[in-house]
């Protein structure tokens, strides 16, 4: 506890919540994803996001990147409060700060690597080229190449390129690895990491795979809405120590 107060002093909060709840409803059935959750992430640092299914990890990522609000509780980013926003403000928002990494790529078949991460470069305030983006994602070698003649892992890099390419102040996946197999999915963590490392792109990253945990600064777990835990790991690890 002690290093994570000496973090808060010396590195300024990308993410404030304070107590966040979101209640679900259809009908009469009730279903609490989250109950009053407190959580920061800072500047550099990458976030592991452990839980069962259903604990609320999707639903907690969905806030902090501006695709739902909660019932109750306020979100930050920097000084800036998220759940005072219109949905013009939100939408702006997850155009000009956020990159998000999905399960599934969501590529447009008819496209090359360098023609769908070109998508979001033209409409981003301050992007990367194409090109360096998929450097950095590990493809320097693929990017005329169209979806359907890349793997799986390779398809997920592409992905990873279209977030970070408008260069966003946060980087949020949620189980990008969990349709991949171990080897393909430590070069999907290495591409991340090295993300993290070379452009201090604050991340957090969702898994059901208390493994990947190691490769982060700091691991959060929930269960049943909540943050059961919240330290940083003593000792991180590169992507290619993982095994699961």
């Amino acid at each position: 506890m002690a290093a994570q107060a000496e973090q808060t002093e010396t590195r300024a909060a990308v993410f404030r919540t304070q107590g966040i709840t979101r209640v679900y409803r259809t009908g009469t059935v009730e279903v609490r994803a989250l109950r009053g959750v407190d959580l920061a992430l800072y500047e550099h640092e990458m976030v592991v996001l452990l839980g069962a299914s259903g604990s609320g990890k999707s639903t907690l990522l969905n806030i902090l990147g501006g695709l739902d609000l909660p019932t109750e509780g306020q979100v930050f980013f920097r000084d800036r409060e998220l759940t005072r926003a219109s949905d013009a403000q939100l939408t702006a928002f997850r155009r000009d700060h956020v990159g998000f990494v999905f399960q599934f790529y969501n590529l447009v078949p008819s496209l090359t690597a360098r023609e769908n991460v070109a998508l979001v470069t033209e409409i981003a305030r301050n992007p990367m080229r194409p090109e360096e983006a998929l450097e950095r994602a590990g493809l320097p070698d693929r990017m005329d190449h169209f979806p359907a003649e890349l793997s799986g892992g390779e398809q997920q890099r592409v992905a990873i390129a279209r977030a970070i390419a408008k260069r966003p102040d946060v980087l949020l996946c949620d189980e990008p690895t969990g349709a991949l197999d171990s080897k393909t999915g430590v070069k999907v963590l290495e591409a991340l990491y090295d993300v993290n490392r070379d452009l201090g792109t604050a991340t957090v990253l969702i898994t059901h795979n208390a493994e990947i945990q190691r490769i982060g600064h700091r691991v959060v777990v929930l269960a049943d809405g909540r943050v059961t835990r919240d330290e940083e790991n003593a000792t991180r690890v590169q992507p290619s120590e993982v095994t699961w």
